[in-house]
Order: structure tokens, then sequence, then C-alpha cells
């Protein structure tokens, strides 16, 4: 009874150690930067951008505005008047910077609002790969929290490969 058991044990720690993992690496930024629709989500954020920076150029000035009237008519505003004006140089003072804050987090949303498209085509490239190789694991070599992945386990260019991107140009 002993020897089944032994045998038994035996049986299924080799069935175990039969099915490993296999585990690879892709660099999705890398590559959306070699996608040809790239061009399109960059000029859509440049126009985006200059949208921005024209709706803050227009408070600048208001701003800048306001402090020139403010001090050439400094001496002949009454105390009511002078709060009334510090009161709204402060408040657009305010609304500038807070705009300034927002802005890098609008362009940011932009982005990924720009780029979610060209994210799903890469991870159905990546699926096809991963089914086709049986990968068990793929990790993102674009990250700081990766230490070490050997080369022949990155999948990065058999993705590109299946999305018909020129894998002879990025390499």
């Amino acid at each position: 009874m002993k020897k089944i058991g032994f045998l038994f044990t035996l049986l299924f720690v080799s069935v175990l150690t039969n099915a490993q993992t296999k585990t690879g690496t892709i660099d999705p930024e890398y590559i959306l930067s070699k996608m040809p629709e790239i061009t399109e989500v960059n000029q859509g954020l440049d126009e985006y951008n200059k949208e921005l920076q024209t709706g803050m150029q227009e408070n600048i000035s208001k701003y800048e505005g306001l402090i020139a009237d403010y001090q050439e008519n400094n001496t002949t505003f009454t105390d009511e008047q002078k709060k009334e004006k510090e009161t709204e140089i402060i408040g657009l003072e305010n609304e500038i910077k807070g705009f300034r804050q927002k802005a890098s987090v609008m362009l940011q949303m932009k982005r990924n609002e720009l780029t979610k498209p060209l994210y799903e085509k890469i991870d159905a490239a990546m699926k096809k790969v991963i089914a086709a190789e049986g990968y068990t694991h793929i990790l993102n070599a674009g990250g700081n929290s990766l230490a070490f992945a050997a080369e022949e386990y990155d999948i990065t260019l058999k993705v590109m490969k299946e999305m018909g991107i020129s894998v002879e140009d990025a390499q």
C-alpha cells in the first residue's frame, strides 16, 4: 500500500512539473510609438494644448489689464473700489493658478482618450500571440518594476508583426 501511495505521489509531482508556466514580456509604449496612428494622436494633443493655451492667455491678458488699471487709477479709487478691484485681481490670479494645475491633468486625460483605441489594438494583437505561443504570463517591460527579462521572451516584436507594423524598422 505504501508503494502505491509513493507511486501516486511521484506521478502527481511529475505531472505538476510538466505543467510549467511560460512567461513573456511586452513593451506597449514602444509599440505605441511605432504605430502610424500615433501621428494623429500627437496632432490631436497639439490642437488641444493650443486650445488650452488660448484660454489661458485670455485670462492672463485680462489679469495684466486689471493690474495695469489698478496701478494707474489706484490714487483715484475709493477704499471700497480698491477692495473690489483687489478681490477681482486675486480671484483671477487664483483662477489662473488653478487652470495651470488642471491643464496638465486635462492634457493627460485627452491623451488617454486618444490612445485608448490604440492600446485596445495592441491588446488584441497581444492576445493572439499569447494564444498562438501558449504564454501563461506577460509582464510589462516598459515599467520600472521589471528587474530582468531575457530578450527571447519579449513578445513586443511579435505583437508588432501581428499588427502589421514594420518590424524591420523597429529593430
